[in-house]
């Protein structure tokens, strides 16, 4: 530091304070803390802050109270003069002098942008606490923030996008979400579920022109027909993981079944337990709890489940054949097998599949699933657990639409 440099004049050099002085500091006794008063110099030639114009006359000054970035962990606050000026050129009155904050603020830029960095890793009520400010000023810089950058992301770059929905409180509340499968980021999220959560985005991607080649959605009939009515040309996928859940369902559904219906007490004693064996791949069966041995003699006395478990297990390979009509011959097969087996629920599902065999198809076309959008679920849980809830639903949507920037790491 330059020796010249006296520590007046240094805070209106770090803080950028052009044609202003030191006026005056005080520490606070109650609570803490610094303030700081600085005024504009008598002599010093102000412009027109919009067209330049050095043809202004002194009009007065405005008193502003600016939070700023604290000194030692003790909050500051300057109490800042900000000469006004008329132009002749313009014809106007306007303030002339260090843009320390956005108009009608009481933070300055450089303390808003350390909230906002803060919030990345902190709750709001955290950041609340260490800065010594309150919640609503701490929520404002955040969601001022947002709507600036993610209220309306921009959709014209679409090309394929993933669609599902999130649980996110009680009473059955919901939230459908739409995600840009290439960079993983939420351009949409509407209230509740079904199709017509989603007539706003549908609206807005018309306007865009957005080229959408392919969406995958899980297999509800609501998705599935707001997808065939709004994107006809893109092609449909249904995600493979929901594929899978849902013939595991059925696979418990045929067991719960049959340990109803059984008439032996050691066959209800082998079947007892085995749900969660049933529907877990066979690589990652626990050899230390014989699961294994477990799931075979459940198999061995029960005809009609062990049918209904390979068949479960065999449904996997249709998404690792080396072509598309490979896995259509793979498909038929598989249905044919199912109807088969005379079991009443392998057979509606059966006639599921057939009923949306291009929709599965697809897949071989574009490969891509609902990964992203399960990622996001799990950030989204994890944020809300943080924030123990939000209060005020919009904010939430704004937080969600941000969330791919967030970066979530193990401590300890």
């Amino acid at each position: 530091m330059s020796k010249e440099l006296l520590p007046p004049d240094l805070i209106c050099h770090a803080w950028k304070l052009q044609g202003h002085q030191f006026v005056a500091s005080r520490g606070r006794a109650e609570g803490g803390g610094y303030e700081f008063a600085v005024a504009p110099v008598e002599d010093y030639p102000f412009r027109c802050p919009a067209c330049r114009s050095q043809d202004v006359v002194r009009a007065g000054v405005v008193f502003r109270r600016l939070r700023c970035l604290p000194i030692g962990g003790q909050p500051v606050a300057l109490n800042c003069q900000v000469q006004r000026v008329r132009c002749h050129s313009c014809g106007l009155v306007r303030q002339s002098g260090p843009m320390l904050a956005a108009p009608r603020r009481s933070c300055t830029f450089a303390f808003e942008t350390y909230v906002l960095e803060l919030s990345r890793l902190m709750t709001i009520c955290g950041v609340a606490r260490h800065l010594a400010v309150s919640w609503d000023t701490v929520k404002d810089i955040v969601s001022r923030h947002l709507r600036r950058h993610y209220e309306k992301p921009p959709l014209k770059h679409l090309e394929y996008l993933g669609i599902d929905e999130i649980h996110v409180g009680r009473k059955g509340k919901f939230l459908t979400l739409v995600v840009d499968w290439s960079t993983g980021q939420v351009v949409y999220v509407g209230d509740g579920r079904g199709g017509d959560s989603l007539l706003p985005f549908w609206k807005r991607l018309r306007r865009s022109q957005a080229n959408i080649k392919a969406v995958c959605t899980d297999m509800s009939p609501a998705y599935t027909a707001a997808v065939a009515e709004h994107l006809p040309r893109a092609a449909h996928i249904y995600d493979r993981f929901h594929v899978i859940k849902l013939m595991n369902e059925k696979l418990t559904d045929l067991r719960r079944q049959t340990c109803r219906l059984s008439e032996s007490i050691e066959g209800k004693k082998l079947l007892k337990g085995t749900r969660w064996l049933l529907v877990k791949n066979p690589e990652n069966l626990d050899e230390k709890r014989d699961e294994k041995k477990r799931l075979e003699e459940a198999l061995r006395i029960n005809k009609p489940l062990a049918a209904a478990y390979y068949l479960k297990e065999d449904l996997r390979q249709l998404w690792s054949h080396a072509t598309k009509e490979a896995a259509a011959r793979f498909l038929d097969g598989w249905v044919a097998r199912a109807q088969s087996c005379k079991l009443p629920i392998l057979m509606r599902f059966a006639r599921f599949l057939t009923a949306h065999k291009k929709q599965l198809l697809n897949w071989y076309d574009y490969a891509i699933s609902n990964g992203p959008i399960e990622g996001t679920n799990n950030k989204i849980q994890l944020m809300k657990r943080q924030a123990y809830g939000y209060r005020d639903i919009e904010f939430f949507k704004l937080k969600i639409k941000a969330i791919h920037e967030s970066r979530y790491a193990l401590i300890g």
